[in-house]
């Protein structure tokens, strides 16, 4: 019913989705709608339109303009699939509440006006205010998050042993082994500038001099993060984090935030980012809703290089052999992330310590072209992908593959990921052969001849 191609290649976000629906494509969207149709029914009420897809399509042709059209059935089945697992979810009282749905449409929100560099910016690209775009993709959201936590439950169980990656391998024929990109398996040392008292006292006082207009001028809290603060997330959105739960800032933050009243500002935090003043706008329950302003801490050219003489100290005590990488980790490196794998960066998405060149970035793309396995490079001055703030490191090159037929030595993390994807999806299948004749599904006749639809109508006509 599922290949694997149809869930390793079809990441479908209903959030993403919205997005790219709202944005470059709006003059397409404006001439599908005025001839759209329905082309699946699914359950008690739930539709998929055909501008949708075709916008679903849009997005990957935009990404692969070799892309077929038939690849619109591997879209379409997906689509119907998410909104089955949100049917069953509604059969099983699976909860998703309206805070769920707030907290994660603030969390995207803020990622997609980070990437756009301002939330102007962000809506011009969209062609719609921030509020009319929440609005319209509410229930789209809460419809997503249901189908993921039903997804969820239905895979819960769903393990794999090394037994079964090698027989996963051992049945690939050796003329279909795909050929992979080069990965390296990179570490680093991270070790921040350190902070003179002159810039420190000088982020401190602008700050102090920002929450006195506020508090004794009634100066408006969103007018004065939006010219002075340093957050790119929040600033052209007047400093609004939106809804914050337990655990989701740092500690300092965290601690200062919670602790406010309806409408009060906070004293001045200082957190790994800068000093911040933090404002209470609601709170509901365990949540809040919270503004700041952020002024970071500048660094001079001096404290740079007195970080970059201290990593070529400790570059030397790793080429001399007197500390191992990992124990000079754990007694210098500043970053947190690296930190807890021993200083080895690992891929976010499947913790796999093998990395492609271009999820690299450019600093440490140069950097490791001239070096060895198990090299140390010189320090340098880079871009801290998680705080946006210059610090400086030295990277460690453990290992480097070239591009190569895919084996078991090299690639076992990833076959291993594969092979889990198969029996997940092997999972689904043998739910859908179950639930499948339970649901009311109706598909326009244009698709019903999809490949992969016509397992699926075969077993809706043999109810």
């Amino acid at each position: 019913m599922f290949n694997n191609s149809a869930l390793t290649r079809f990441l479908f976000s209903g959030f993403s989705f919205l997005i790219v629906l709202c944005s470059s494509e709006n003059l397409l969207a404006q001439e599908l709608q005025s001839a759209d149709r329905i082309i699946a029914k699914i359950g008690k009420g739930r539709i998929i339109l055909q501008s949708e897809l075709e916008q679903g399509f849009a997005q990957y042709k935009a990404e692969n303009p070799d892309l077929k059209d038939s690849m619109k059935c591997m879209i379409l089945q997906e689509m119907i699939f998410q909104k089955l697992l949100a049917e069953q979810a509604d059969r099983d009282s699976v909860i998703v509440t309206e805070d769920e749905v707030d907290a994660t449409m603030e969390q995207r929100l803020r990622y997609y006006i980070a990437q756009a560099g301002s939330q102007e910016r962000f809506e011009q690209a969209i062609g719609k205010t921030i509020y009319q775009l929440k609005d319209e993709t509410r229930d789209v959201i809460k419809e997503s998050m249901l189908a993921d936590r039903m997804k969820g439950q239905l895979l819960a169980g769903v393990k794999i042993t090394p037994v079964e990656v090698k027989k996963y391998f051992d049945k690939i024929p050796a003329d279909s082994l795909p050929y992979l990109p080069a990965t390296v398996e990179v570490g680093q040392i991270v070790i921040d500038p350190p902070v003179s008292p002159e810039l420190d006292h000088h982020a401190r006082t602008t700050l102090e001099g920002i929450r006195k207009q506020i508090k004794e001028e009634g100066a408006n809290f969103e007018t004065m993060a939006t010219i002075n603060s340093a957050d790119p997330g929040s600033r052209d959105a007047g400093g609004d984090l939106g809804w914050v739960e337990h655990g989701q800032m740092v500690p300092e933050f965290e601690k200062a935030g919670f602790r406010l009243q309806v409408g009060e500002i906070s004293p001045i935090v200082k957190t790994e980012f800068g000093y911040h003043i933090i404002q209470m706008v609601a709170r509901q329950g365990d949540k809040c809703h919270l503004r700041h302003i952020l002024i970071r801490i500048e660094r001079s050219t001096s404290d740079y290089k007195a970080a970059l003489i201290k990593l070529d100290s400790v570059r030397s005590e790793l080429i001399s052999g007197k500390i191992t990488f990992q124990l000079a980790v754990g007694k210098y490196s500043n970053d947190k992330a690296s930190k807890l794998t021993g200083g080895m960066i690992s891929d976010q998405r499947t913790g796999s310590s093998k990395l492609q060149i271009q999820d690299l970035d450019a600093a440490m793309v140069l950097a490791l072209d001239s070096m060895q396995e198990g090299g140390f490079s010189q320090p340098q001055i880079f871009t801290n992908a998680q705080t946006g703030e210059k610090s400086c490191r030295i990277i460690y090159l453990k290992s480097r593959t070239k591009p190569h037929k895919a084996n078991l030595v090299d690639d076992y993390s990833s076959i291993q990921e594969v092979a889990l994807k198969q029996k997940q999806i092997d999972q689904q299948n043998v739910w859908l052969q179950e639930k499948l004749p339970t649901f009311y599904l109706k598909i326009d006749k244009d698709y019903q001849s999809c490949p992969e639809l016509l397992p699926w109508i075969a077993a809706l006509s043999n109810k």
